[in-house]
């Protein structure tokens, strides 16, 4: 009863100073594989550099900046995943570097979270689910894996924004450390291991809707962090969208 009424004393004051705003930044430890000696190109579409999620619950409005941090994770994850990387705004760009093995695309397909109200008043948890295009030197598509990264953080005091932006950065670096994991035992992951270029084999019809491999594992906390159980994908979240088309 007495998390209930904090719960709902939260909330008011929460929409009495205009909601939550939370911008995540990655923190990646140093990781521990040898990267793969492929030149690589990383592209990163504008609308995932501008990419927020927003939404309204219990009269509150939410309001996640994903673009900053996820161009930021995105050059950590695969500087420490490759040798060289050479980035691109789009796959057509790329396709015209000369020496490149393979061409990576990665998107954000959905972020969504629960709070402390929803959770019992302990916990706010996030669940960020992904998708990694892989194609080959050429520009055609020739893989596309799915991986969902988990996160969760204690909610401590008043603020909403800590736990949640904790909670999403833990969220981002469970999907980055499944990656850096598990891609190299992949078909394609052994080529560029050899330095191969990735050929277009398992091409999908539609790069953003096609059968995806799924990397995936346990979730990983970072310490201090609860073991909870990862966020429900429920209820159904407002869609994902550049910061340009949402103002």
């Amino acid at each position: 009863m007495k998390r209930h009424a904090y719960a709902v004393l939260l909330l008011a004051a929460l929409a009495g100073c205009g909601g939550v705003q939370i911008k995540p930044e990655p923190v990646l430890p140093k990781a521990l594989v040898k990267p793969l000696p492929a030149r690589i190109g990383l592209v990163i579409q504008p609308e995932m550099r501008n990419l927020q999620h927003k939404e309204t619950r219990w009269g509150v409005g939410w309001q996640v900046a994903l673009g900053a941090g996820h161009v930021r994770l995105a050059r950590d994850l695969f500087k420490a995943e490759f040798g060289d990387v050479v980035e691109f705004s789009d796959v057509e760009s790329a396709s015209r570097a000369p020496g490149l093995k393979a061409i990576f695309e990665p998107r954000i397909e959905q972020y969504s979270f629960a709070t402390a109200r929803e959770t019992g008043g302990r916990h706010y948890a996030v669940t960020i689910r992904y998708r990694i295009n892989l194609f080959a030197p050429d520009g055609a598509l020739a893989d596309s894996y799915t991986l969902t990264g988990y996160g969760s953080a204690l909610a401590k005091g008043m603020s909403s924004g800590r736990p949640l932006e904790s909670a999403s950065r833990a969220a981002m670096r469970d999907a980055a450390a499944k990656f850096l994991v598990q891609f190299p035992d992949q078909q394609a992951g052994k080529r560029l291991a050899a330095n191969e270029a990735v050929v277009a084999e398992k091409a999908a019809a539609n790069a953003g809707s096609g059968p995806a491999a799924i990397i995936e594992a346990v979730p990983i906390y970072e310490s201090g962090q609860s073991s909870a159980p990862p966020p429900p994908q429920e209820p159904p979240q407002q869609p994902l969208r550049a910061a340009d088309e949402a103002s």
